[in-house]
């Protein structure tokens, strides 16, 4: 009986899952289907979106780059000085940044403020049966409401990102030269050296890109498939937030195998 059991649980198990990603499936193709059929009288809302999921996340990703990059150039200044390397700070922190850090931690701050906010708002209209009104109005809501979003979301990850890099390089030489003397010249000539800008750059912005889907997608799924309660609201907020993030971190690798860094 209990072998019984177990194999009857992983079968529904396994059938739920396969369900679900079949749903996933049609919900990606049909954004996708909807973001390729233009329409300019929806420029207004994409803007506004753009407005929300970039704009709005300014302050946190400049502030977060800011305090990253120092924290980096004063540990990485001790433990290079060890070494008598620590000229080499700027190559170091530079392909850092670009290769990992900045992609990841942007991807992260974004799915905890933009991210969540957008699952949150399309739950909400989902409780409150805006997206049956406007499917009653012959209006499709994944066109309408979901591909606006997704495309700002996939538009403003990569600009995210680079500022971020920005912000924390500004950070780096804060430290290392107004605070602990490294020449100013040496920190941007090996930073130029230590980045490889037609890799490292055009890496970053494909892992921005992907990971700027990722959110979309999962953000905008969630919301949309959510229950009609303020119960069912927060878990798809919070489900957002946990499962972009772990997809991040799995997209990170992904993508760092493929790209060969």
């Amino acid at each position: 009986m209990m072998v019984r059991d177990a194999i009857e649980r992983l079968g529904a198990n396994t059938t739920s899952l396969v369900h679900e990603l079949g749903r996933i499936a049609v919900f990606s193709a049909a954004t996708a289907a909807g973001v390729a059929r233009p329409a300019f009288w929806l420029l207004p809302r994409f803007v506004r979106e753009i407005f929300d999921t970039g704009v709005l996340s300014l302050p946190i990703i400049l502030l977060s780059g800011l305090t990253v990059g120092m924290v980096l150039g004063l540990q990485l200044f001790w433990v290079l000085t060890v070494f008598g390397a620590e000229t080499s700070l700027g190559g170091v922190v530079g392909a850092t940044l670009v290769r990992e850090l900045g992609p990841v931690l942007t991807g992260l701050l974004v799915t905890g403020r933009a991210g969540s906010a957008m699952a949150a708002e399309i739950a909400v209209m989902n409780a409150t049966e805006q997206l049956d009104g406007m499917k009653t109005m012959a209006m499709d809501p994944v066109r309408f409401v979901i591909g606006p979003k997704s495309l700002a979301m996939v538009f403003c990850m990569p600009l995210l990102n680079g500022l971020f890099i920005c912000a924390a390089l500004g950070g780096t030489w804060l430290i290392a030269v107004k605070l602990l003397g490294l020449d100013s010249g040496i920190f941007f000539q090996d930073l130029y050296d230590g980045v490889d800008w037609e890799k490292d750059v055009v890496g970053t912005m494909i892992k921005a890109i992907v990971f700027g889907a990722l959110v979309a997608l999962i953000a905008t799924y969630r919301g949309f498939t959510s229950g009609r309660s303020a119960e069912e609201v927060s878990r798809a907020t919070t489900s957002t937030v946990v499962t972009a993030s772990v997809w991040i971190l799995l997209a990170d690798f992904v993508v760092t195998s493929l790209w060969k860094f």
